[in-house]
């Protein structure tokens, strides 16, 4: 019996921010391995369920395999004679249909359960994305969490870090200023992030620049901290002010980023 697994996993997926290509037989005529409306989901290193296998689902995950590799956010469809195109037994006409279902969220790392913190992550679980929020007490967080939101009690937070895939985001703005530093170094030494901001002021910006030279930061280890963080158009020091600030240069960034991605995009399809 055809479960449907492909829905519980496209909804893991979406929260995993894995993208996929979910397959779909459109049509079909004559003798096919499965009817109308039969759909498979195509990682770059999983499937799950099946349009009835052989060499019309080999041609179908191969095709939705190039479609992740290239980035592809365009529908493709496609139309076989099962007996004379693929040589199977089967002998009818199937048409499918590819549709990459490629997440834009993205992943950002909030150290920090203080009280902007906690304006900020609000408005950043209804923007694209993934939120590990970090910080050593509990009894910090509140009791409801958006479901976007990865909540980590950790007694070292400068170890979470490293958990973090490359092109991440970063905002440290903890309770303490030494900690603050450690991770500003942890961060700055992966050198991978898409943005990294601290919460604080230009004299905090001007000692953190002067301890890191020390250090052997170089200058462009160190232009990657943003210090002040937020716009500056948007001023005020209440809580919900600085976390709608921040939120505005965050948008700023993952736009600048996904404006990138289709941009490279129509790059590489015109010079097909």
């Amino acid at each position: 019996m055809y479960r449907n697994n492909w829905i519980q996993q496209l909804a893991k997926l979406e929260k995993e921010s894995i993208p996929c290509v979910l397959v779909t037989v459109m049509d079909e005529k004559g003798s096919v391995p499965r009817g109308t409306g039969t759909k498979m989901l195509v990682t770059k290193e999983s499937i799950t369920d099946t349009i009835g296998g052989g060499h019309l689902e080999h041609m179908a995950t191969q095709i939705a395999r190039e479609m992740l590799e290239d980035g592809t956010q365009t529908i493709r469809t496609e139309k076989y004679n099962l007996g004379a195109s693929l040589g199977q037994c089967c002998g009818g006409m199937v048409s499918i249909c590819l549709e990459p279902i490629i997440p834009q969220k993205h992943k950002i790392m909030l150290f920090g359960a203080g009280h902007v913190a906690k304006a900020l992550v609000p408005i950043l679980a209804s923007l694209p994305f993934n939120i590990v929020w970090v910080d050593e007490r509990k009894e910090q967080f509140p009791e409801q969490i958006p479901d976007n939101v990865e909540i980590r009690i950790s007694d070292d937070p400068v170890s979470e870090v490293a958990t973090l895939p490359a092109n991440s985001f970063y905002l440290v703005m903890t309770h303490n200023h030494h900690l603050d530093f450690e991770l500003t170094k942890a961060i700055l030494k992966k050198d991978d992030s898409s943005y990294f901001g601290v919460i604080g002021s230009q004299t905090k910006r001007k000692r953190f620049i002067h301890r890191l030279r020390q250090r052997e930061f170089s200058d462009t280890q160190i232009s990657s901290m943003i210090c002040p963080i937020g716009l500056s158009e948007i001023s005020g020091k209440h809580p919900a002010e600085i976390a709608v600030s921040v939120a505005g240069e965050l948008i700023g960034y993952y736009q600048a980023i996904e404006n990138k991605h289709v941009s490279d995009d129509v790059k590489q399809a015109s010079s097909r």
